[in-house]
């Protein structure tokens, strides 16, 4: 294979900028979908995008005629140029499919998911393209234009959380691709060819233009690439938009005047509360989690019927209290403590532009509630925030905190925030004061109350943990039996559960018993009675292992491993039949499950037929005579990359609180150490310090060690501040990604020597393995734990081990042969090479 004695700095250059665009689109995706679509589809940004790069390289694969060394430079600043086009088209037409958000699988819905999975994968073929044509038709700096790929993605990570909250969402689309039209410039400089650089410069300079102005129009909520959300909200109908690496924060009404039902998740329906009308506003965070701005003039009497629902029951039992809320929101919690004239509130929102909209621009409006001496408003880590605090509270509260919503930027790899675990719940019971309450509300589906029965689960895991002997003597639930609102219409409830770190009692109960019968909320389970025997049997803790073991749904404690609160069913379970209502938290367990194997068995298929088959119709048998050891190896360190990286995110997720700073921190430290460790892959080898063998054993060795030690590690940054806990996770990310940097390109050595013509399949099969990873690795989080998913990583790497040596024992075997007999070795060379 020819090659270029040392590659122009334009084309390392150049790489740089497409890697760099192409994991901020990436990660821009991940917004858009949580926006767009459920958050079933977020995680299916990562498939899309290694879908798309890997039947780039396949692409160069099946057309080596066409595709040449000669023709590279030219290939790389076309395929640049494609990259940045097709990004903006790609996007536009995405968001004009009328996509049913709605996770009900019918045969339609699935042709147009699959259609919309190949439209937005468009752009990342072309990106494939550039990476896999700069790494195959150049090998002997494959080192080097690999740490640019990786370094350059690694830097977009970081870049996106920069751009995104100054320009927004759909800006950040024609920002990126104008960074893609900067690769194609560098590319085409480094041609000489006149026309393409004035071509591709010409393209630059119009995004960056259209970029400043676009971002002004969304700024003003009338872009023309418009991001609706999955119930089809316009940009121009909101008073107020900020993008964040979190989420989209809109804000609906009408400030001057826009009464309404007084919102609420659970009111009496004995008092007036639920008929009173007030002026308010809807925040909505994505799509689908909502919290109300209520107008608030500094008069409590106004809002006295916040004393009638059943999320604020904990506040007739501890009076003149220090309370926490966690989540603030638009401020009802906090308002609810000022209408009981409580001593304090301490408000923890991991937001910030949530709670900018209410000490901002909505600060008037809602009351300037952060201006009341008795409030402490912090934008944080509910976790990390009460660890570090030396203060301790009568009340914490978390109403209705869905972590499946809109803060969560996805499901199951990315969907939940760690605040209904055992290991939370522990920490919040010892910020607690030896008789404070844990005051927690969630759905009761009266049919179904698998959520409450949770609750419950979830109470007496983090009791027993706390030394507590008899959990039900410190745990009561109260029930409101229809929700406010729609979900009362259909028939679901909200449950109240207090759960304290004292047993309570006779006045407490006393107490609440005086509180709830005149407003018609009902004692699900107390220390005294018991409204469903199957809430007193699962506070036992003889009892409950029993019962959770024969329950037909999952009602273990979810724990940090495990954090998937609202995820019940099984993946078994995706056949079965529920006729329940829309907001019965079942219903949409049942359909993520179905969706999720439905997605693995889509992208398996488009795998499959885009990837696998192409190259198994078109390779030369003899070409793949010998080449066992070099396909096992590729497509292991694919899953095994994968596997490491994707529970590396969801362990990170719970620790740093918030799944955007996750996927940008493992992504991040990960890409940067890979890159860096592929760039001294071989000094390293050559300069005789490791063998490539030893190199990927030691690699092994660390994960392990690795796998040991996260739990030790993440208690250990409990209390600390989000840097501190970022720059400890980045540090440990970077030493492992040093070691995870080097197998590829070891590896891709190793196929120089035995198979050249192989590298593009080769490069296609590390990325059909990482395709089909993203969604395996959730089912696996899911269905065993985010420590088993992690430890499939380390199972395949040890197998890439094994397979690494026989093609070591291979290798050496050819250069034995080679050395007896070169006129033979070169024309077994000459045979390996032949395409087809």
């Amino acid at each position: 294979m020819q090659d270029l004695a040392r590659p122009r700095w334009t084309l390392v250059a150049g790489l740089f900028f497409i890697t760099l665009a192409t994991l901020m689109h990436e990660i821009l995706l991940t917004r858009i979908f949580s926006v767009a679509l459920w958050y079933h589809f977020a995680f299916i940004a990562l498939s899309v995008a290694m879908f798309g790069m890997t039947a780039g390289a396949i692409l160069v694969y099946l057309k080596p005629k066409t595709f040449t060394v000669e023709r590279a430079p030219q290939q790389l600043a076309l395929s640049a140029l494609g990259y940045s086009v097709s990004l903006i088209l790609s996007t536009a037409l995405f968001l004009a499919l009328p996509i049913d958000a709605s996770p009900d699988l019918e045969v339609k819905k699935l042709l147009i998911w699959a259609a919309s999975y190949l439209i937005i994968s468009v752009p990342f073929v072309f990106s494939g393209l550039v990476v896999a044509v700069a790494l195959t038709r150049f090998p002997a700096h494959l080192n080097r234009l690999y740490a640019a790929d990786l370094v350059g993605a690694a830097l977009g990570c970081l870049l996106f959380v920069v751009v995104l909250p100054i320009v927004g969402g759909a800006t950040t689309v024609v920002a990126v691709a104008a960074l893609g039209a900067v690769g194609a410039t560098l590319f085409a400089f480094g041609l000489d060819n006149r026309k393409l650089v004035n071509v591709s410069g010409a393209l630059t300079a119009a995004l960056v233009v259209l970029t400043a102005w676009h971002g002004v129009l969304e700024h003003e909520n009338h872009p023309f690439l418009e991001i609706r959300d999955a119930v089809k909200n316009r940009p121009q109908n909101a008073q107020y938009i900020r993008w964040n690496s979190h989420s989209r924060v809109a804000v609906y009404g009408d400030p001057k005047d826009g009464k309404m039902p007084a919102p609420g998740w659970g009111f009496s329906q004995k008092t007036e509360a639920r008929n009173t009308q007030v002026r308010a506003m809807i925040m909505a965070i994505d799509t689908f989690a909502a919290t109300p701005i209520t107008a608030f003039d500094g008069n409590i009497y106004d809002h006295f019927y916040l004393k009638d629902e059943v999320v604020n029951m904990a506040h007739h039992v501890r009076k003149n209290a220090d309370v926490a809320v966690v989540g603030v929101g638009g401020g009802r919690d906090v308002l609810s403590a000022l209408v009981f004239e409580q001593k304090s509130v301490f408000g923890i929102e991991i937001n910030a532009d949530v709670l900018g909209a209410i000490t901002g621009p909505f600060a008037d409006y809602s009351g300037y509630l952060g201006r009341d001496p008795r409030v402490t408003l912090v934008n944080d880590e509910a976790r990390s925030a009460l660890t570090r605090t030396e203060r301790s509270f009568d009340i914490i509260q978390l109403s209705l905190i869905d972590t499946f919503a809109a803060t969560a930027a996805g499901a199951f790899v990315l969907a939940e925030n760690g605040l209904y675990t055992a290991d939370a719940w522990t920490i919040f019971l010892r910020k607690l004061k030896p008789n404070g309450i844990l005051t927690v509300s969630r759905w009761f589906y009266p049919g179904r109350p698998s959520e409450a029965l949770r609750l419950a689960s979830l109470a007496r895991e983090s009791l027993v943990r706390s030394g507590v002997q008899d959990p039900r003597k410190n745990v009561v639930m109260i029930k409101v039996p229809l929700a406010t609102g729609p979900a009362g219409q259909v028939g679901s409830g909200v449950a109240n559960i207090f759960v304290s770190p004292s047993p309570f009692s006779k006045q407490d109960l006393e107490a609440i018993r005086k509180e709830a019968e005149p407003r018609g909320f009902e004692i699900v389970v107390s220390p005294e009675e018991v409204q469903e025997p199957a809430f007193a049997t699962i506070l036992s803790k003889q009892k409950a292992p029993a019962f959770i073991a024969n329950f037909p749904l999952d009602l273990s404690a979810p724990t940090d491993d495990r954090p998937f609160f609202f995820h019940m069913l099984r993946l078994t379970d995706a056949h079965d039949t529920l006729v329940t209502s829309f907001l019965d938290p079942n219903h949409g367990q049942l359909k993520a499950v179905r969706l999720l194997v439905v997605l693995l068995g889509v992208v398996g298929a488009l795998t499959l037929l885009c990837l696998v088959v192409p190259l198994a119709l078109t390779t030369n048998r003899r070409s793949l005579r010998g080449s066992g050891g070099l396909l096992v190896y590729f497509f292991a360190i694919g899953l095994g990359f994968m596997f490491v990286e994707m529970a590396s995110m969801q362990r990170l997720m719970v620790m740093l609180g918030h799944p955007t700073y996750a996927l940008s921190v493992v992504l991040f430290t990960i890409l940067l150490g890979t890159g860096v460790g592929s760039l001294l892959s071989p000094m390293v080898v050559r300069e005789g310090r490791l063998s490539p063998l030893a190199a990927l054993g030691l690699l092994v060795v660390v994960l392990i060690l690795t796998g040991l030690a996260i739990p030790s590690f993440a208690e250990a940054l409990a209390g600390a501040t989000t840097p501190v806990r970022i720059l400890s996770s980045s540090v440990l990310l970077f030493a492992l990604g040093l070691l995870l940097g080097m197998p590829f390109p070891l590896g891709m050595r190793a196929a120089e020597k035995r198979a050249p013509g192989l590298m593009p399949w080769l490069w296609g099969l590390n990325g059909a393995a990482s395709v089909l990873c993203t969604v395996a690795a959730a089912a696996i989080a899911l269905s065993a734990g985010i420590s088993a998913a992690f430890w499939c990583g380390v199972a395949v790497y040890v197998v890439a081990l094994g397979s690494l040596a026989w093609e070591m024992r291979a290798v050496r075997s050819v250069e034995q042969d080679a050395r007896i007999s070169p006129e033979a070795d070169a024309a077994s060379a000459l045979e390996s090479q032949s395409p087809a």
